[in-house]
């Protein structure tokens, strides 16, 4: 059985990740990026579907772990009677070939310690063919086109298709372990001193982590989010993953159970403004050249999402070997809501661009010819049903939010025009504005209910309209948005948090059951700030801080029946709401509520 989804830390290289439990064992991984094939499965499944443990031995009395600061190098501490050691886990970023390095320091006393490296390719289903490395000291696995190559400071041992040792540590000694992938048809990689790669990554992630120019309350929250944000880029592209992982239930035991180890569209306005928050425009200079790449095209194939290359074929299968996380089925690989149509990822995207030119970045006339495609195909296309912010599996609908960021997307279109230049339709683009802004406030707003709801005639909050006041749509203080806030307090509220939808197979055709989705809970704190009930605003921020797990780390939503995080861990969109709520939180403090507004 798996561990509870908030005992998992994360460590990574910027173009994969793994997660690592509190027990020691590695139950996550894909290499040799976030969307292969993973070759530790035990997350979905159980240990046979391939895992890396070094622990104690004996009974384990005290454990304790931390992220080095400013790094994302984790260090876990086990007390056991015998005496005490530390694990300390990281991935170098990558030069060459990806790297999973493991070391155990001996702090007092004499610690027997176990070591169990099970190795499944293509997500537990393929046992690979093991054959030791000279003098017992390593193993080579080959299944196919991938090869791990498994190096160790003492000597190991096949048993019942798994590689294991016990092995002692005193203090002062401190035996590594390294693991690293390779293509079965190249040269054998090499392997490399893990101390002298420990202090050359701590050094790198400090570097990094210091250019942080975020100054105001909650720093450390912050920085760990910018960390676990540069953590989720895929650096040789810098596209952004929603998350490391797949099929992480969003109710435990079961069916909404999505791969989230893909680029959202969406994401990218508030991606772009939390790193902006912390100073790093190399990062969002990236985004931008990934977003640029991947929309690149017919507007009218335009996807809502991409892979981390910018690949469109994300064809959707379930693999029915694995049971899922905590029998959470079925485990999906691949997403096929990349073949929805969703508009309000146009708004998403051309408010992020004028972020980015407000931001300083320089011009870029690839990516304006784009937008102005774009423009032109939303002109029409604007006033089509979609499937909406949510990805709902059901019918097409006139939803709210997404006639609002069509709105978006034309103002934001004029903005740039008028504040940086260019040329475009900007008179249609504004007859446009001015059309969706006035039908939102005729067929979005329920009088009935005195809030804008969910789609067009609809009586159902929906946590996406919290986004009205934030983009500049309309003013928090509105009679019409305290009502809705109200609404989707009344209709969405579970425990304190807040939900994305009333999940309902009337609305979208799945069984009901979810958990509060925290960055809609981040978006209510913001909502609040900006209508003056700032101490309301910052009591559910710094609740929503307490779920964060011993390391820091936010999951994609929180069960408050059971107390667990649950959804794909960590979670890009909870981190990004953190840091933006946190800003929001310091400007609304100094009376520059008008600034939370990205317009």
């Amino acid at each position: 059985m798996p561990s509870r989804i908030e005992d998992y830390a994360l460590i990574g290289d910027c173009q994969t990740a793994a997660l690592v439990a509190k027990d020691g064992s590695i139950d996550w991984l894909c290499f040799p990026r976030f969307d292969s094939g993973a070759c530790f499965a035990a997350l979905l499944g159980t240990p046979d579907n391939g895992r890396w443990l070094i622990a104690p031995a004996g009974e384990i009395q005290q454990v304790r772990r931390r992220y080095r600061p400013g790094t994302l190098i984790l260090e876990t501490e086990y007390q056991t009677a015998e005496g005490t050691v530390t694990l300390i886990d990281f991935m170098p970023p990558r030069s060459s070939a990806p790297d999973l390095i493991r070391i155990v320091e001996g702090h007092s006393g004499r610690v027997r310690m176990k070591f169990e490296l099970i190795i499944r390719f293509d997500y537990g289903s393929v046992v690979p063919w093991v054959r030791a490395l000279p003098g017992r000291r390593g193993v080579r696995a080959t299944a196919g086109p991938d090869t791990l190559f498994c190096r160790a400071e003492v000597p190991l041992h096949g048993q019942n298709l798994r590689t294991v040792a016990e092995f002692d540590v005193s203090a002062g000694q401190k035996p590594a372990f390294e693991l690293v992938w390779s293509h079965t048809h190249a040269a054998t990689p090499r392997g490399q001193d893990s101390h002298e790669a420990l202090r050359s990554t701590e050094s790198w992630w400090r570097q990094w982590s210091d250019r942080c120019t975020y100054e105001g309350g909650w720093t450390e929250a912050v920085k760990r989010s910018l960390i676990t944000l540069k953590a989720l880029t895929y650096s040789p592209t810098g596209g952004i993953v929603a998350a490391p992982t797949t099929s992480l239930p969003e109710h435990l035991g079961g069916v909404r159970n999505w791969d989230y180890r893909y680029c959202w569209l969406r994401d990218a306005t508030f991606t772009l403004h939390a790193l902006m928050i912390g100073g790093y425009h190399e990062e969002a200079y990236a985004w931008r050249r990934w977003l640029i790449n991947a929309v690149a095209g017919t507007p009218a194939d335009l996807q809502i999402m991409y892979g981390i290359a910018g690949e469109r074929r994300l064809t959707e299968l379930q693999l029915e070997w694995l049971p899922g996380y905590e029998n959470s089925a079925p485990v999906r690989i691949g997403n096929a809501a990349y073949h929805q149509r969703q508009h309000d990822i146009f708004g998403e995207i051309m408010g992020a661009l004028h972020l980015g030119l407000r931001a300083g970045l320089p011009r870029n006339d690839e990516a304006w010819r784009i937008q102005r495609e774009m423009m032109h195909y939303l002109l029409s296309a604007w006033k089509e049903p979609d499937e909406g912010i949510w990805e709902i599996r059901g019918p097409k609908r006139h939803y709210t939010h997404s006639k609002v960021m069509a709105w978006l997307a034309f103002d934001r279109a004029i903005k740039i025009i008028e504040q940086f230049g260019g040329k475009g339709e900007i008179d249609r683009w504004r007859t446009a504005r001015q059309e969706a802004h006035e039908q939102v406030l005729r067929e979005g707003f329920n009088p009935r209910m005195n809030a804008f709801t969910q789609y067009y005639g609809s009586d159902d909050a929906d946590a996406s309209l919290l986004m009205l006041p934030l983009v500049g749509f309309i003013p928090a203080t509105d009679p019409r948005m305290l009502g809705t806030v109200e609404l989707v307090q009344k209709q969405l509220k579970q425990d304190g948090f807040i939900a994305r939808y009333v999940a309902h197979p009337r609305i979208d055709g799945l069984p009901p059951g979810e958990g509060a989705f925290l960055l809609c809970t981040f978006w209510l704190a913001d909502n609040l700030a900006l209508q003056g009930r700032r101490e309301e605003a910052r009591e559910i921020f710094e609740r929503l801080l307490t779920l964060r797990n011993d390391v820091g780390l936010l999951s994609e939503e929180y069960d408050p029946r059971s107390k667990r995080l649950i959804g794909n861990f960590p979670q890009a969109f909870s981190h990004v709401g953190l840091i933006n709520t946190a800003r929001n939180l310091n400007e609304a403090a100094k009376g520059s509520v008008e600034s939370l507004v990205l317009d």
